[in-house]
């Protein structure tokens, strides 16, 4: 277990470094006009982060194999593209309309540092580059994918429903779907991107699709639970917020402990997903996900 634990680190170390490489290659300088949206957006890019969707992509692409590929930068788009989404989503979800908070990753949140208006700009800027790098791929297919994704019937969809959810009781199967769709859409379509990429064939795509649905829900309800007995210098933001602003959550609904229990057997399912493929790198990040403190 100790051997697994530093090998899933230094992976995890390795391409992040390479997720923000690829950002400061495709997002434009902060010198550049319009200075102020630049810097906007290269401030909540650059503030640090697990980037675990672009490693889940690559992740998964490595996993398949990358025999015929149209494009050998594919991968690379995908994955600037994913954080681009995902830090996109944070921003207006930090917004005083929505969470109205005032820390992420340890800093001022856009909002804060840069107006109301540049934070909405900011991720608007980050969500059309983001399609560009998608379109550069050459495939129409994980295009549709990333749009689906992040539509009315995911993440967007998803976040309205929390929005909604706030200060009213919900039941088990609502506040899965919420999490499915605001967090799960976008973990488990970048799996998917992966493999579309690499060729996957429809077996393996329908495994890592399971995969990346038990993982993107285990996920949230982890995210969840630290916002109840977390530690501050660890996620980065004040603990409690949801319960404050009386926010649906998955151990608000089944209690804690329950809680603890569901994400671990969803990370077991996960894993199961993979038993046929042997050991690979999909099924330690699942654990990492699984024992994350941030």
């Amino acid at each position: 277990m100790q051997t697994e634990a530093v090998d899933i680190q230094l992976y995890l170390t390795e391409k992040s470094r390479l997720v923000e490489k690829l950002l400061d290659e495709f997002i434009p300088p902060s010198t550049e006009h319009p200075v102020s949206l630049h810097e906007a957006m290269r401030y909540s890019v650059m503030a640090g982060g697990k980037r675990i969707r672009p490693i889940l992509a690559l992740a998964a692409f490595e996993y398949c194999g990358s025999e015929n590929l149209r494009n050998d930068r594919a991968i690379e788009y995908t994955m600037a593209a994913l954080e681009m989404i995902h830090t996109y989503s944070l921003i207006h979800d930090d917004l005083p309309c929505m969470d109205d908070d005032d820390l992420r990753r340890g800093q001022p949140t856009c909002h804060k540092k840069f107006g109301e208006a540049a934070a909405v700009l900011a991720g608007d800027a980050l969500h059309d580059i983001a399609f560009a790098l998608m379109a550069r791929t050459g495939s129409i297919d994980v295009v549709l994918e990333l749009a689906n994704a992040i539509g009315t019937f995911g993440m967007i969809g998803g976040q309205i429903a929390d929005v909604e959810a706030e200060g009213r009781d919900v039941t088990k199967n609502e506040i899965i779907k919420i999490h499915n769709w605001k967090t799960g859409s976008l973990i488990r379509s970048s799996v998917r991107i992966g493999a579309i990429l690499a060729n996957a064939d429809k077996a393996t795509l329908y495994s890592l699709s399971a995969f990346g649905e038990n993982i993107g829900l285990a996920f949230q309800i982890i995210d969840d639970i630290l916002d109840i007995e977390g530690k501050p210098e660890l996620l980065g933001k004040k603990v409690g917020s949801d319960s404050l602003k009386r926010k649906a959550t998955y151990p608000g609904v089944v209690g804690l402990k329950q809680a603890r229990i569901d994400a671990d057997r969803l990370i077991d399912e996960a894993i199961n997903n993979l038993n046929s493929f042997g050991d690979n790198m999909l099924k330690h990040i699942a654990l990492y996900i699984g024992r994350r403190e941030k």
